[in-house]
């Protein structure tokens, strides 16, 4: 490997502009403090970073056709989990995990609120709206504060519906529990973006606020992509880079190109009015209030907000996300999956055939979504491998059966061997441990060890 003078940390600049890139060997560094790098922390950079994301479904699942019927590696996936037949090889189903802080324990009812905020923090949240709210450190910032300086983002919150923050929403739950997964402290949960356009600037902007404005309302009348702002210092840079290397560039490259088109179409989308309905102003408050943000549909929505996933995993920006694809309680219906229905009514399904066919659909679409995010990251060579190779993945969610409002054998997959020593393609039993235990085991896999988080009793092994 031949030492050149670009950082890892490199990025490509332009006016308004700062696009951090992808994991390219030949930007390894050749020599540490004057001295040759080991062998081992060659091989420990090739191999690329580890990433933690956790994708968020509500209302409970449909859990005779999530569940495999038999544990260990022969288990035949079920109806809603096919679509991750691509994936087998890098995925774990995980049963019996158990998420008792969103059970009463004496508080009544609210289970959607608790199931949500308890989640990634294993703590019980306090019955109360405004200033009275009170949760508990979720795994993402857990992870963020450990590994979070190594990245222009300590983490991302990402989202496509945008609910309420504010007022009572799950019987005397304050609307923060059942809109946030990701808390900071037991006091601050972290507002997710749902809007592609916003999460796309926030990665590809300098952080001059008047450069940047100026490099807007450039690309706006000129109807220039932000890479026509880059070409220079892309020159530079491939000069510099291996062939290997020079087609990763151009393949990501592509992939933001692609991206603004999207957007920019999503954005001229009509969307018809019904006859006597009044369009509302637009404001910085309400463009986010509903799914068709952008003027798009939920699976276009979805799928924009998962590139910035992408995206942002392959120029190392962040390796911590979370991202719900609804909040619980979401009434969110499904036309697009044959399920123009309410999600959280459909939920409460009574034992009625009819209704936990919608929601099994409606729980197949989400998986067909996170298998979208996936086949994208497994198409990404880093390293010796794939970008999801080196990511520790979950689809799950704090309610198992929406109809009994349970929380303890929750519906889990993961995906990805977090860079190694991870046995997938099975079904594992969890034997009923607290979901927390499993969230130290991803922490503890990317480098940020915790004792404790939430009710936690120790680790799970994945090996």
């Amino acid at each position: 490997m031949t030492p050149n003078n670009l950082s890892r940390r490199a990025v490509l600049r332009g006016l308004g502009t700062a696009m951090a890139l992808p994991f390219l060997e030949s930007l390894l560094p050749a020599r540490a403090f004057g001295a040759p790098l080991s062998s081992d922390a060659v091989a420990k950079a090739a191999a690329g970073p580890k990433r933690l994301a956790w994708l968020y479904v509500p209302n409970g699942i449909d859990m005779q056709n999530w569940t495999p019927a038999t544990f260990g590696k022969d288990y035949e996936l079920t109806p809603t989990l096919q679509p991750l037949a691509p994936f087998r090889d890098k995925m774990m189903v995980i049963s019996g995990l158990v998420c008792d802080k969103a059970n009463q324990n004496g508080d009544g009812p609210g289970d959607h609120a608790r199931a949500q905020s308890a989640y990634l923090t294993g703590c019980q949240p306090r019955k109360a709206e405004g200033a009275g709210i009170k949760s508990g450190l979720s795994a993402d910032q857990a992870a963020a504060d450990r590994i979070g300086h190594l990245t222009k983002f300590a983490s991302l919150e990402l989202g496509v519906e945008e609910g309420r923050q504010v007022g009572s929403c799950d019987n005397g739950y304050s609307c923060a529990y059942s809109h946030n997964l990701s808390w900071h402290n037991e006091k601050t949960p972290m507002v997710k973006d749902c809007n592609p356009q916003s999460i796309f600037d926030r990665l590809f902007t300098n952080n001059d606020p008047r450069e940047t404005a100026e490099a807007r309302a450039r690309r706006e009348n000129d109807n220039k992509s932000i890479l026509d702002f880059l070409v220079g210092d892309a020159d530079r840079v491939n000069k510099k880079l291996a062939y290997s290397d020079k087609q990763k560039m151009d393949e990501y490259l592509t992939a933001v190109r692609e991206i603004e088109q999207r957007l920019q179409r999503a954005s001229e989308v009509t969307v018809k009015v019904p006859d006597g309905a009044v369009r509302p102003e637009v404001t910085p408050a309400n463009d986010k209030a509903s799914v068709q943000n952008n003027n798009t549909n939920y699976p276009t929505h979805a799928k924009l907000v998962l590139d910035m996933m992408v995206l942002a995993f392959q120029a190392d920006l962040t390796r911590v996300i979370t991202m719900p694809f609804a909040d619980e309680g979401s009434n969110q219906q499904y036309p697009w999956a044959g399920a123009d229905v309410q999600h959280h009514g459909t939920s409460h399904h009574g034992g009625d055939p009819a209704k936990m066919a919608f929601l099994q659909k409606i729980n197949q679409f989400h998986v067909e979504h996170t298998a979208y995010l996936l086949a994208k990251l497994d198409a990404i060579q880093e390293g010796n491998g794939t970008l999801l190779d080196n990511c520790l993945i979950t689809h799950g969610g704090g309610i198992s059966d929406g109809n009994r409002h349970n929380h303890d054998v929750l519906p889990l997959a993961m995906f990805g061997k977090g860079g190694g020593g991870i046995t997938t393609g099975r079904h594992m039993d969890a034997k009923g441990v607290p979901i927390n235990n499993l969230w130290l085991s991803m922490l503890d896999h990317v480098g940020a060890h915790d004792d404790k988080l939430g009710d936690s009793t120790g680790i799970l092994s994945l090996a």
